[in-house]
């Protein structure tokens, strides 16, 4: 918001909650008469044009917003820097029949870039190997022991999807075994680039595609449009070498785009749409099969990619076997798929008893550090023997739970490796990449939002100073400006299976287009008890009687969870989002509660 813009005020009056925010409204007056011009210009619901505007969609771009599609959305690939270079060498590997290597990161993304990279390559008549490193042995990005190995085995052109940007000496070494090199990647990029024939990444400084926001399957998929086109004007396919249908794919890039939150706005928008549709066909027997294992009840939707399906696909890469999820997307056979499915559940739930642990003995250390006072711009913690694969996971719980930059590393004898998670408003990558240069730590990397980096164990209190002053005021500034907005206020009966299916028109929601936010004011707390690891439900009845039961996701030992418990019986107001719960056929209105307050007693709602 800018000075000269209408100020927002605060949603019922809520200047401190129980998680320590105030709650504002999501729309300013401007934003107020936006959404009154979009519902009666199209027609719509007021909730509905309310929830488009507070978006930033305005009249004039409402009913395309409604109605995404890869056909208007998608650009030219060649808008993509480097993308003619890159179509042009893997052309000629699928003319000639070349062995290609594609080398993926051990996340979500890197997966489903490795599966669908190869998956069009063997279609087109070259051989295709997928190696996914190691995340404690080899770490992350290309390294020179797995080139030789793939140059071992044939390969004469590495591709690397999902890392690769500032691999110099990796894709150096790659060159000097006589591979050619392309990176296909979106990573923040430094302004030295590796010499390699085409290093295809919408977040390099030189590229003007206005596309940094693709994730890399997002920019595989680019790719392979443009070299899908080149191959049929080459005359390369024919009836007994058909051309895959790239549409098909886009289950890949909706499960990617949601599972490495990257915004949900333009393009994106639209692959997801089409993907999770895909999804509904059950066409892809590796996620039909994690769908089953992860027990997804109805249609595959965001939610699910990003809680359900991507955690598991992660485990893998975190405590496993890091290849375990680009072999499950790549399988065919149901009944291979459903063991690959298995196996990565049950780590997951040896991740999920990890992380546990860790994150009780971070917290604890947390608030040790942070003191009475809450003070401090940053959260660093560290134990010795934590899980490498765990320590992400850890920072973003921290983050969560103490509203600023969160540290969490693992130490292994004198040298530590670690991740970090930031807030709106604080660049932890900038940081990271200073504290790098002034010799503080051995290495790091990352963007605005998360970060990760290898630190020698006498130097964490160098790293702690160098945080509170390096992050000091921007911490500050963000915490000052941290608060809830609210999209409008709802009733237990107003909430419906129906209302959740009309707001959904202005999904998918996530990072970029975040989730509607309600608040149920004055609402008594009812049956409230403790499920699951950690979680609290609890039933939410209006003053006409009407109720709706509300679900709050592991905030049993958090303040949410101590408000919650010290009103029970008692009215509060509620700020959640609406979902759906879908059981045995039968599909509930249900509340996702994130925070709650108390309501201002002379204040009528």
């Amino acid at each position: 918001m800018t000075e000269s813009s209408p100020a927002r005020r605060l949603f019922l009056d809520v200047a401190q909650s129980a998680r320590g925010l105030s709650w504002r409204d999501r729309l300013d007056p401007l934003g107020a008469a936006r959404a009154g011009a979009i519902a009666q210009r199209l027609g719509l619901p007021d909730l509905l044009a309310r929830v488009l505007a507070g978006r930033g969609v305005g009249p004039d771009e409402a009913e395309a917003f409604l109605d995404p599609t890869v056909r208007r959305l998608m650009p030219d690939p060649r808008t993509l820097q480097d993308m003619a270079a890159a179509t042009q060498r893997l052309s000629r590997a699928a003319a000639s029949g070349e062995c290609v290597a594609v080398f993926g990161d051990y996340d979500v993304d890197g997966a489903a870039s490795s599966a669908l990279l190869a998956d069009f390559l063997e279609a087109a008549g070259t051989r295709a190997l997928i190696h996914i490193p190691d995340r404690i042995f080899e770490g992350y990005g290309p390294n020179a022991e797995a080139i030789d190995r793939l140059a071992g085995q044939g390969a004469t052109l590495l591709v690397t999807v999902d890392c690769g940007t500032t691999s110099h000496a990796a894709l150096e070494h790659a060159k000097a075994r006589g591979l050619d090199v392309i990176v296909l990647d979106h990573h923040q990029a430094p302004e030295r680039l590796p010499e390699v024939v085409a290093l295809v990444n919408p977040n390099r400084q030189d590229d003007l595609s206005g596309l940094g926001y693709l994730c890399a399957a997002g920019v595989v998929f680019m790719t392979l449009v443009d070299l899908n086109r080149a191959l049929r004007e080459a005359g390369h396919w024919s009836a007994a070498r058909p051309a895959p249908n790239l549409i098909e794919s886009l289950d890949l890039v909706a499960l990617a785009t949601v599972a490495d939150v990257t915004p949900l706005v333009g393009l994106n928008r639209a692959f997801v749409v089409k993907g999770c549709e895909l999804m509904k066909g059950r066409g892809r027997p590796g996620l039909a099969a994690l769908a089953d294992a992860a027990r997804v009840n109805g249609p595959i939707r965001p939610y699910h990619l990003g809680f359900l399906l991507g955690p598991r696909i992660n485990a893998g890469g975190r405590i496993g076997d890091a290849a375990l999820g680009a072999r499950l997307l790549r399988e065919r056979v149901p009944e291979a798929a459903a063991r690959i499915a298995a196996q990565l559940d049950q780590l997951n739930r040896e991740r999920q008893t990890i992380e546990v642990a860790t994150v009780l003995e971070a917290e604890a250390e947390a608030i040790a550090s942070l003191g009475v006072e809450d003070r401090g711009p940053a959260v660093v913690t560290s134990g010795e023997g934590w899980h490498p694969g765990v320590v992400g996971l850890v920072a973003a719980r921290l983050k969560e739970r103490f509203r600023r930059p969160a540290f969490a590393i693992a130490f292994a004898g004198d040298v530590g490796t670690g991740s970090a998670r930031s807030v709106v408003g604080v660049d932890l990558g900038r940081a990271v990449r200073a504290a790098v240069e002034a010799g503080i730590l051995i290495k790091g990397g990352g963007h605005a939002m998360a970060a990760g980096l290898t630190i020698a164990r006498d130097r964490l209190g160098d790293f702690r100073a160098f945080l509170e002053t390096r992050l000091g005021p921007e911490t500050e500034a963000a915490r000052a400006a941290d608060a809830l907005d609210v999209d409008a206020a709802l009733t237990a009966r107003g909430a419906s299976v129906a209302l959740f299916e009309e707001l959904d028109r202005a999904g998918p929601y996530g990072s970029g287009n975040p989730e509607p936010l309600f608040v149920l004011a004055r609402h008594r707390i009812v049956d409230l008890a403790e499920v699951g690891e950690g979680h609290l439900r609890l039933t939410a009845q209006a003053g006409d009687g009407a109720r709706l039961g509300v679900i709050a996701f592991r905030a049993a030992a958090s303040p949410l969870g101590e408000f919650l418990r010290a009103r029970r019986g008692e009215i509060a107001h509620l700020a959640g989002h609406l979902t759906v719960n879908r059981y045995r056929g039968e599909a509930k209105a249900q509340f996702r509660l994130v925070d709650a307050a108390e309501p201002h007693a002379d204040r009528p709602l």
